[in-house]
């Protein structure tokens, strides 16, 4: 009798310190279930506290160490998460803190599932020194070997601080939000007088200035629709498609506004919706190198990565930020097997001081690689100007493209025909032949029957019917084999 009445005092205690820990970290729990199914969230290492005794004597008593650790559903597919508790101890990472953290990461990549990490950190826990410090780096180890493995999904819900601020950028993706996040590894208050955080942290500052912010929402609710689209989208790791849902569209859908619109330097945006199934397409970094767009569309249930310049936007020239924008996209597309759609419409490279100073070339170079280096199906749209050394950067024939498409208006040009007939026929026109006329001659040369004269374009299309050819092309490359030379890997950023 003694021991029955034992045991029922053990699930007794257990049932009321679960109580006790359920009722902590509400804030943390709430945002893990804006993300969740509703009812799917299984929290794991929930007994784990703090064990350091340096500096205040006794271990601090923080329920789950100051981070709720588990995994539930997303569409009911499984995702692994963490969300930092902001309430306890400033939601600082501590040693078992950050081990729950990076034992998730681990079990995610061996669950071959995503990972949702939610930040809301002021940064390394003092009291802890090295303990705490390790920690980082046993999540920084974590997070790089799930790179290509498992996608990584950094949501910074409050402040993301010092060694905190280095988790996003080791993900693939990175939401904010407009009023509550801040991102930075130094304070305003060590800096120059006069800078604030607005200036250095914001979710603005972010999406626009530095790149790291995929997504800037209202609120964490709008945050975790953004993180739920996401993860529809993709696979759930590299060794597994994407989903593909029931046909949403009519695989045989013409688009008559298409010929209406296409044109050189037209909104790509509307374009692309046209294109995908039921006008479904998420952007990325959407705020960073606006010249250039990036995203997931579907097709025909599929999830396709697009790389589009936007005509609309100083010409579709290309960027320092958009490059470097393209070629992380066009990496993530190639680890998760995620066929790439190019839609070009480029007037060449944008001409500034500012721009050669911040290192245009060397971005060129890293969207030539990642282009030539991409293994998965590379279908190519020339939809507008197609013009010098940029046009070949996009995902040309001659850089890797499997097949490339072009609108009947296409242009194939060094440069504008005006300016190259001047430089063709500058002795003539100085001598008094008509610029208009020699400029014709020019333009004649530069069009998309031209390309496909010498092999560049492999067929031209209208552009009411170009969902369909998409159809039909990447299903044919959907078998294609991969036939690359042997080496670890390519030492390209």
């Amino acid at each position: 009798m003694g021991g029955s009445t034992n045991k029922m005092d053990k699930i007794q205690e257990l049932r009321t310190r679960r109580t006790a820990i359920e009722a902590t970290a509400k804030t943390a729990r709430e945002r893990i279930q804006a993300i969740l199914d509703p009812e799917s969230f299984v929290e794991t290492g929930a007994f784990v506290k703090a064990r350091s005794t340096d500096f205040n004597g006794k271990a601090a008593d923080v329920a789950a160490d100051g981070v709720v650790t588990g995994y539930g559903t997303i569409e009911e597919r499984l995702v692994f998460v963490f969300s930092q508790d902001a309430a306890s101890m400033g939601g600082s990472v501590g040693e078992m803190h950050a081990q729950k953290i990076a034992s998730l990461i681990k079990r995610a990549m061996e669950s071959g599932a995503p990972v949702v990490g939610i930040l809301d950190s002021e940064g390394l826990r003092l009291t802890e020194q090295i303990d705490a410090a390790a920690g980082y780096g046993k999540i920084y180890a974590a997070l790089a070997k799930a790179s290509g493995v498992v996608p990584t999904i950094a949501v910074v819900a409050g402040t993301a601080a010092g060694g905190a601020a280095l988790i996003p950028g080791l993900c693939d993706f990175t939401v904010m939000t407009a009023k509550d996040s801040k991102l930075f590894v130094s304070s305003a208050n060590a800096m120059e007088k006069g800078t604030s955080f607005d200036q250095i942290a914001s979710g603005a500052v972010h999406a626009e200035k530095t790149g790291l912010a995929d997504f800037v929402c209202d609120d964490i609710e709008q945050a975790a629709g953004k993180v739920r689209a996401l993860v529809d989208m993709l696979p759930a790791n590299n060794e597994e498609d994407a989903p593909i849902y029931d046909d949403r569209d009519d695989l045989n859908r013409v688009s008559e506004t298409l010929d209406e619109a296409a044109s050189a330097g037209m909104d790509i945006l509307p374009v692309i919706a046209e294109l995908a199934d039921a006008g479904d397409f998420l952007e990325v970094r959407a705020a960073y190198g606006k010249s250039m767009v990036t995203g997931f569309m579907r097709l025909n249930g599929g999830t396709i990565g697009v790389v589009a310049n936007n005509g609309a936007v100083d010409g579709g020239r290309l960027t320092t930020a958009g490059c470097w924008k393209a070629s992380a996209f066009i990496r993530f597309c190639d680890a998760y097997e995620l066929p790439v759609l190019t839609v070009v419409d480029t007037e060449g490279f944008a001409v500034s001081k500012e721009e050669e100073n911040a290192g245009l070339a060397q971005a060129a170079a890293a969207l030539t690689g990642a282009f030539a280096g991409a293994t998965v199906p590379k279908v190519t749209l020339v939809a507008g100007k197609a013009y010098g050394s940029a046009a070949m950067v996009m995902n040309s024939k001659e850089n890797g493209a499997d097949v490339v498409l072009a609108w009947p208006e296409a242009e194939f040009a060094v440069m504008n025909p005006q300016s190259e007939a001047r430089i063709l026929y500058a002795d003539e026109i100085a001598a008094g032949a008509d610029l208009a006329e020699k400029t014709e001659a020019v333009a004649a040369l530069q069009t998309a029957f031209a390309a496909a004269s010498r092999g560049s374009v492999d067929d031209i299309i209208e552009p009411s019917v170009t969902r369909k050819h998409l159809l039909v092309n990447f299903g044919m490359l959907a078998g294609k084999q991969k036939a690359v030379p042997t080496k670890k890997r390519s030492t390209l950023l």
